[in-house]
């Protein structure tokens, strides 16, 4: 089976604050067939996301397909509040680097 790296289905991959105790991370495709492509195969699912962040699957809030927007939302429980002692993104933008790797089914 061949791959394709997500970071060529995408046009967005990225991080940000979704309050002080979660973080949501956005892919947005380029195209209708790589949406389709990322979710046929259910690749981007929680057992990825708990193995990626190293978190629980219970810290996986949801994972939610946008098809009109072409777009899958992921939002996950903070590691550490924002703001708090030893917390190192505050805006949650530079989160998202472990997506990079995600490879899809092609």
């Amino acid at each position: 089976m061949e791959y394709i790296p997500l970071t060529k289905l995408a046009k967005v991959i990225r991080s940000k604050n979704a309050g002080p105790y979660e973080l949501t991370f956005d892919i947005i495709f380029k195209e209708k067939s790589g949406y389709e492509k990322a979710v046929r195969s259910r690749v981007i699912n929680e057992e990825l996301i708990s193995k990626l962040y190293q978190i629980k699957k219970e810290d996986i809030i949801n994972i939610v397909y946008f098809p009109e927007a072409l777009a899958v939302k992921i939002t996950i429980v903070r590691p550490r509040p924002a703001g708090s002692l030893g917390e190192t993104d505050v805006y949650g933008a530079q989160q998202h680097a472990p997506l990079l790797n995600i490879k899809i089914p092609y």
